[in-house]
């Protein structure tokens, strides 16, 4: 079957890679599934359109998060994330490839979780609790509009995992299930990179390389390009390609987790965010599965010739460890700002 293909084109200074376009709502359901695993093993990034969020709402969420990164910083800082990753994340305060990154990434964010309430019998568990949220004084009507945006994404995220779920020999359920994106963790952040010319070659990033942790990620973008792909992970010298943005699309890329359960049949893939000092906006939203999920190899993805890769692991302590890895400890900010 051909490729339906999106966003590919050439530049005169970077290769624009081309990925498969998958409509959400084509009927054809075997075409997307041929499609989608065409992609995941191809690179892991795939385009999603036709997703039923439309290009007025999510303006109008890229504006609303362009004006809390407008905010004064000592504002900003009086949401400094918890213990629980909500809230704001400064520049710097993320390091995703310490081995090639001399200061962590040139990025600032907000993170956005599950809404959980102090009283709840969950709110031990990591990742879980409530978010903190700017004063409707100073940005109102804010949090409806990215609680809205985070139920509209995590639906999208689901249609996409019935999609996987089919490429990969399972019922089209198997992700709705409790332990997997039934009662998920997910995970809405804003992202805005400032206007700082990056360069590799001196370790300075955007965005550092990584892979995501989760299970899948939905990426909105502005017009700004930046995002780069290295299909081949293993490969010296890395080949980095960019990503094209999709006006009224998805960037969607597989997460670790996806690929210890598949066995590395789906491969997570390294990507990072490389600027020429353009100011650049982004959206992700992190589908992972619930914190007692075991993730271990699925049963279509082994064989006596092919056994599991990976021991298994619950989601919560792989996700814990994942953020200890690449997060600044809080420490670092006492005296800082004021904590809620």
């Amino acid at each position: 079957m051909a490729a339906t293909v999106c966003g590919a084109a050439t530049s005169a200074e970077a290769n624009m890679t081309a990925l498969n376009c998958i409509s959400i709502s084509d009927p054809d359901i075997q075409k997307s599934v041929s499609l989608l695993k065409q992609a995941c093993l191809d690179s892991g990034f795939f385009y999603v359109i036709n997703h039923g969020i439309s290009e007025e709402f999510m303006n109008e969420v890229f504006f609303r998060s362009r004006k809390f990164f407008d905010l004064p910083l000592h504002k900003k800082m009086e949401l400094l994330r918890n213990e629980k990753h909500r809230g704001y994340t400064p520049t710097l305060d993320e390091t995703l490839d310490p081995e090639n990154q001399v200061h962590g990434d040139f990025k600032e964010g907000y993170y956005i979780g599950v809404e959980v309430p102090e009283d709840d019998p969950d709110i031990e568990k990591p990742f879980y609790g409530p978010n903190q949220w700017p004063s409707e004084d100073i940005l109102p009507g804010w949090r409806q509009i990215m609680e809205q945006y985070q139920k509209e994404a995590l639906r999208v995220s689901r249609e996409i995992a019935k999609i996987i779920a089919l490429a990969l020999d399972l019922d089209a359920d198997f992700f709705d299930k409790p332990q997997m994106l039934g009662v998920p963790i997910a995970t809405l952040r804003l992202l805005h990179y400032e206007g700082k010319v990056s360069n590799p070659a001196s370790g300075i990033y955007g965005c550092g390389a990584h892979s995501d942790f989760g299970l899948i990620t939905i990426l909105a973008t502005d017009d700004v390009a930046g995002l780069q792909i290295c299909k081949d992970k293993d490969a010296k010298p890395r080949i980095w390609e960019y990503v094209a943005p999709l006006k009224g699309g998805f960037i969607v890329n597989l997460g670790d987790m996806l690929e210890r359960l598949s066995n590395d049949v789906f491969r997570s893939t390294l990507h990072r965010v490389v600027l020429d000092g353009q100011e650049r906006y982004s959206i992700a939203f992190f589908a992972d599965p619930n914190h007692e999920c075991l993730v271990e190899c699925l049963p279509s993805c082994t064989s006596e010739m092919n056994p599991p890769k990976y021991p298994p692991i619950t989601c919560a302590a792989y996700m814990c460890q994942r953020y200890n890895d690449t997060h600044l400890d809080l420490s670092s900010y006492v005296g800082q700002e004021t904590r809620k």
